[in-house]
């Protein structure tokens, strides 16, 4: 098993197999599924950003994305930079606290809708990829045994009787002809199991199948597509997926909905000359981390009414240039600019910008004019070497064309890691979130002491 977090570490791969990786994770990247965690520069890119290939020295170096590779019997964990301690190699525990933090952070989120099933974690797996595996297949398998999803579909039958509507040209063309009129083409509704969302079930279990070591998601896998021995084999895009509704007599289906689209939109796995079954998982940390806060101030915080991606308002009079600040709070009395930045920003006392940088201010004071809004917040991320407080800094900006009106930004470093969560400690909770509650009141009191100051 490798690890490896962003932008820190590099690690040997065997040479046989390292061209071989990087020409499957070019293939990958040009055939992923256009999700809404990719921005339109990298919808447009050609050239894969998962990893950095050092040539010279065979060795891998990850980028900004998040989540597994299987390749060759290998398994490369790509790991958020933030718990990156350069003292210590990462175990596989430390590996499996780092998953369930991001399983906690995706259940937050709103761009990638993260399934609010969870269940304990005490199998032994620490593969980001195996764990929501594992919650997928084992709520799956508990929905589908006690209910299968049927629903009404047309389906075109040769009857003796005549069933909802006929269809002329093919009875005309296939049956009167050709001295078969006692049989007639009918055109009906009727209540099947084999229909698209079940389908799409199928189709997942088939994919995941070919991609787990985990014997217990196997077996969970195996019964999923016995239940689903009827239902066709059919390739259902991501996209038809998202678009299955469900009346109220079966919302529990829509969290395995949810699952299927999580794993189309960001699962690839395919025959790679012929003979390799390759997987990859991978989700862009910055835009997990903007839609983590986003989602928890919108659930946690009372009394705030965020909106994320404001639009509409542009840089220059042509329009030209648009601006889009990550979130815009609606306190009632005030509104608040927040700007999420994943970056590690360290406490130096030498250093008066406090690791913030110049470009993410010039960045902010054109949300402040245009937005007509004061008042300014920068979240970044504390690392796992981070210590309690939130690094609070505050810069004054006069704005000399506004007669000398004051913008505040202010900079805070957020609670996001909660270094006490162990692999040790997920077993003993029924509820993998349950682990999380001293750290989501923790995060909770700093949002509220920085926005209601």
């Amino acid at each position: 098993m490798i690890n490896l977090f962003e932008y820190q570490n590099k690690t040997d791969f065997p040479e046989e197999h390292f061209e071989n990786l990087e020409v499957f994770l070019d293939d990958i990247w040009n055939k992923r599924e256009k999700a809404s965690y990719y921005n339109e520069d990298e919808n447009r890119e050609e050239v894969q950003h998962f990893l950095q290939f050092l040539h010279k020295t065979n060795q891998l170096k990850s980028n900004k994305y998040v989540g597994v590779i299987h390749f060759e019997d290998q398994t490369i964990n790509l790991l958020p930079k933030i718990f990156y301690d350069a003292s210590k190699e990462a175990s596989v525990h430390d590996v499996k606290a780092i998953n369930a933090h991001i399983l906690w952070w995706l259940s937050y989120c709103r761009k990638l809708k993260f399934p609010n099933y969870q269940t304990g974690l005490g199998n032994e797996q620490s593969d980001f990829f195996e764990i929501l595996i594992y919650l997928f297949s084992k709520y799956t398998k508990e929905l589908l045994s006690s209910s299968i999803y049927q629903k009404y579909v047309e389906v075109e039958s040769e009857l003796s009787f005549v069933k909802g509507r006929i269809d002329f040209d093919s009875y005309i063309t296939n049956n009167l002809s050709r001295g078969r009129n006692h049989k007639v083409s009918c055109v009906f509704d009727s209540f099947e199991m084999d229909n698209n969302f079940n389908q799409c079930i199928k189709q997942v279990a088939k994919l995941l199948i070919s991609a787990t070591k985990d014997s217990q998601n196997k077996r969970n896998l195996y019964d999923i597509l016995f239940l689903l021995d009827e239902v066709s084999d059919v390739a259902i895009p991501a996209d038809e997926c998202k678009r299955i509704l469900f009346n109220p007599m079966f919302s529990s289906f829509e969290t395995v909905r949810d699952y299927c689209v999580l794993f189309l939109e960001n699962s690839i796995s395919f025959n790679y000359k012929n003979s390799l079954k390759l997987f990859a998982f991978l989700l862009p940390m910055e835009y997990v981390f903007e839609d983590f806060l986003f989602g928890f101030i919108d659930r946690e915080i009372e009394g705030v009414n965020p909106k994320g991606q404001v639009t509409g308002k542009y840089l220059d009079e042509a329009k030209n240039f648009g601006l889009k600040p990550d979130l815009v709070l609606d306190l009632g009395d005030k509104k608040i600019i927040v700007d999420t930045k994943y970056k590690m920003v360290y406490d130096d006392s030498n250093d008066n910008k406090r690791g913030i940088a110049q470009p993410d201010l010039y960045q902010m004071l054109a949300y402040a004019v245009r937005f007509n809004i004061t008042d300014i917040k920068l979240f970044y991320p504390k690392t796992i070497l981070s210590n309690g407080d939130t690094n609070h800094n505050s810069i004054q900006i006069k704005d000399a064309l506004a007669d000398n009106t004051s913008i505040n930004i202010e900079a805070y470093k957020l609670s996001i890691i909660d270094k006490n969560i162990t692999s040790e400690s997920l077993k003993e909770r029924k509820l993998l979130f349950d682990n999380f509650e001293e750290l989501k009141s923790k995060l909770k009191e700093e949002l509220e002491e920085v926005l209601f100051e």
